[in-house]
C-alpha cells in the first residue's frame, strides 16, 4: 500500500498444557513460554508497531508473591523489542500462561499507560482479569454508561478499560465464582451484548482460566490451534504456524460469536455466548493487513492480480512492446506475481513478450530532518528509489500495480513526482482493491471522509457539475439521522451521483502532482471481482457502504457531518 495507514492491533495468548518441568526435559528449556510468545508476536508484527505487551501468570502462584508480571513498552523505536529486551532471561518473566499484544494507535494516547494487557486487580485470584483484544466499539458511550448504571464510578471513557471492567463487573457477580471455573458462556454474554463494533478479545485471570471470543460478524481475524502441549491462539494463522510446526489445517478459525475456553485443569471448550449475525469478516485483510503467507490470502491476492489483466490489456490497447509493468513495494508483490502469469499468459498466445521488473524500490530505512518545508518536502519523495534504463523515455507507457489507494497522499507526493522523471509516455496506477469510498470505524485510521481521494474526487465532481446541493442535502438528512437515531448512509447519496467512469478521471486528476509530464491513468478492481477472489469475506463496506453494525452507519454520517462543518476529527 502506497499509503501510510494504521490498523487492527495483534494479540496472542499461550496456554501450557503440561508442567514446566516437562518443558524443561523435552526442549531444555526453562524458558519455552516466552520463547513461543516472543516469536508469535514477532510474527505479528507487522499489526502493531506503537506498543507491546506481555503478562505472564502461573497456574499455582506462591502466596506473598504477585500473582502476575506485565510487561509494556511503548519506545519510539521499535516497542516490541524494547518489550522483548527487558524480558529475556528474567525468571519472573515465564509462566505457563501468557497473554501478548501488540498495538496500533489508531487513536488515542502513544503512552505504556494505553498499552494491553489491561488489568482489573483483586487479592482475589478468580476476580483478577487481565485483558488484551485486537477491537474497536463504536459505542463506547453506551459502555460508559451501562457501566455507571452497574453502580462504578468509570475513571476513563476508553474502550479499552470499559470492556475489561464490564467484564471484570460480570465475572465477580458469577455464581459459580467460589466453585472454581466461572461459567464464561453467561459472563461473556452478559458482557457483550450490546457492544457495536469488531473484536477478538484474549482473557486470563491470575487463577488460571483462559478464554478467546470473537465478535459476532467475524470481523476481525482469529485462530487457535491446540495439542497435548499446548493451547495458543492469535490474530493470524501464520504466526501460530511459525511458533508450533502447525499445518493449515491444524490452525483453526474462532468462529464468531463464540468464545474459546480453557479453564484452569486445560480442557478446550467451545462455547457459544453471542446470537448469530451474518459473517463479514474484513476483505482489506486478505488485500492487504494479514501477511501473504497464509496459503489461502496468497491464492487470493494473486487472483486479485490475474483478475486486472483485461483492463490492463485495454488501457495499453495490446501494445506489449512499448508497456513495462512493476509494482508499488512491497505488499503489492503477491498480486503482481499473479497478474504477471496472467499476462504472460495471454501473450504468449499473441505471440508477445512482457516486459516486466522493480522499477520503485522502498528505502525503508531514509529518514529526513531537515527543517525548511520545502526542502523536507523534496526529499520526502525519495523515500522511493526508482531503476533507471528499464523504461524507454517518451516511448513507453509503464503500469505499476498498487494494492489499494486510501488517501492518495504517497502516491501524488512521491510516487508520481519520482517516476516521472523516467519520462515515460504514460503511467497506469492499477488497484486491486475496488474504489475505497466510504470511512472505516473497525479498527481502520480512516474515519474522515475529507481524507479520502475517492471521497475528495466526488465531491469535486459535483461542484464542477453545479450539483452541489446534493451534498448539502445529504448532510442535512444525515444530521437528522444522527439525532434521530435512524440509521440509514447518507454518504451514498453523493456516490450515486457520480458516474464510476468520472469518479475514476476525477480521482486520477487528483493524484495527478503538479507538473508531471505524461498522462496519468488509474485503473480499479471491480467488485465483482474481488467478490470472486475472496467470497468468504464479505464486509466490503469500504467500497460499498453497508455496514455490519448500526455503529458503522452512524460512523459515516457523522464523518459526512464532520466534513460539512469542517472538523477534522474521529468520526465515532
Amino acid at each position: 500500500m502506497s499509503d501510510s495507514i494504521k490498523h487492527e492491533c495483534a494479540v496472542a495468548l499461550l496456554r501450557l498444557r503440561k508442567s514446566r518441568e516437562y518443558f524443561l526435559h523435552k526442549y531444555a528449556t526453562g524458558n519455552f513460554g516466552f520463547g513461543k510468545m516472543a516469536l508469535l508476536l514477532e510474527k505479528q508484527h507487522n499489526r502493531g508497531q506503537d506498543g507491546a505487551g506481555i503478562a505472564f501468570l502461573h497456574l499455582s502462584p506462591e502466596a506473598g508473591t504477585p500473582a502476575y508480571r506485565v510487561e509494556k513498552s511503548a519506545a519510539a523505536e521499535n516497542p516490541l523489542a524494547d518489550l522483548l529486551g527487558k524480558c529475556a532471561g528474567r525468571a519472573d518473566c515465564n509462566g505457563e500462561l501468557l497473554l501478548g499484544h501488540l498495538r496500533y494507535a489508531t487513536y488515542g494516547r502513544h503512552e505504556v499507560s494505553a498499552c494491553h494487557p489491561f488489568v482489573h486487580d483483586s487479592t482475589c485470584l478468580r476476580r483478577s482479569l487481565l485483558l488484551a483484544g485486537n477491537f474497536n466499539l463504536t459505542n463506547t458511550g453506551e459502555l460508559f454508561e451501562k457501566f455507571r448504571q452497574l453502580g462504578h464510578h468509570p475513571a476513563s471513557c476508553a474502550d479499552g478499560y470499559l470492556i475489561t471492567q464490564t467484564i471484570a463487573h460480570f465475572l465477580e457477580q458469577d455464581a459459580n465464582l467460589h466453585a472454581g471455573t466461572p461459567n464464561w458462556q453467561k459472563i461473556l454474554r452478559q458482557s457483550l451484548t450490546g457492544v457495536d463494533g469488531a473484536y477478538t478479545l484474549c482473557g486470563v485471570t491470575a487463577a488460571g482460566d483462559a478464554f478467546v471470543i470473537r465478535d459476532p460478524h467475524a470481523i476481525r481475524p482469529g485462530y487457535f490451534y491446540f495439542d497435548d502441549e499446548v493451547f495458543v491462539a492469535a490474530s493470524e494463522r501464520p504466526a501460530i504456524q511459525a511458533a508450533f510446526n502447525a499445518t493449515t489445517r491444524e490452525v483453526m478459525e474462532i468462529p464468531p460469536g463464540k468464545a474459546v475456553v480453557v479453564p484452569k485443569n486445560g480442557e478446550v471448550q467451545i462455547l457459544d455466548c453471542l446470537d448469530a449475525a451474518p459473517r463479514r469478516s474484513c476483505v482489506f485483510e486478505r488485500i492487504y493487513f494479514s501477511r501473504p503467507n497464509d496459503a489461502d490470502i496468497h491464492r487470493e491476492r494473486k487472483e486479485l492480480g490475474k483478475s486486472l489483466v483485461p483492463q490492463l490489456i485495454s488501457a495499453v490497447h495490446g501494445d506489449f512492446d512499448h508497456t513495462f509493468f512493476s509494482y508499488i513495494p512491497n505488499s503489492a508483490q503477491v498480486g503482481f506475481h499473479g497478474m504477471l502469469e496472467e499476462l504472460m499468459h495471454r501473450a504468449l498466445k499473441a505471440g508477445k513478450n512482457v516486459r516486466f521488473g522493480q522499477i520503485a524500490v522502498k528505502d525503508a530505512k531514509f529518514r529526513t530532518f531537515i527543517a525548511d518545508a520545502a526542502s523536507r518536502e523534496e526529499l520526502s519523495m525519495h523515500v522511493y528509489d526508482i531503476t533507471y534504463g528499464l523504461v524507454r523515455p517518451g516511448e513507453d507507457t509503464l503500469v505499476v500495480l498498487d494494492d489499494s489507494i486510501v488517501r492518495g497522499n504517497t502516491m501524488r507526493n512521491a510516487i508520481l513526482p519520482i517516476l516521472d522523471r523516467l519520462g515515460t509516455r504514460k503511467v497506469i496506477v492499477a488497484s486491486t482493491a475496488p474504489i475505497i469510498r466510504y470511512p472505516d470505524c473497525y479498527g481502520i485510521d480512516m474515519s474522515c471522509a475529507g481524507e479520502l481521494v475517492a471521497f475528495q474526487a466526488a465531491v469535486s465532481f459535483l461542484k464542477k457539475t453545479q450539483r452541489e446541493n446534493v451534498i448539502q442535502k445529504a448532510y442535512k438528512n444525515a444530521k437528522k439521522d444522527l439525532e434521530s437515531g435512524k440509521n440509514q448512509n447518507r454518504m451514498k447519496a453523493i456516490y450515486d451521483l457520480v458516474p464510476d467512469e468520472e469518479l475514476v478521471k476525477e480521482i486520477a486528476l487528483l493524484l495527478t502532482p503538479p507538473g508531471f509530464s505524461g498522462e496519468l491513468q488509474v485503473v480499479f478492481q471491480s467488485l465483482e471481482a474481488l467478490r470472486r477472489a475472496s467470497p468468504e469475506h464479505t464486509g466490503n463496506w469500504y467500497f460499498t457502504g453497508d455496514y455490519p453494525t448500526p455503529g458503522g452507519v452512524r460512523t459515516v454520517n457523522q464523518a459526512l457531518v464532520n466534513f460539512i462543518e469542517n472538523h477534522h476529527e474521529r468520526s465515532y
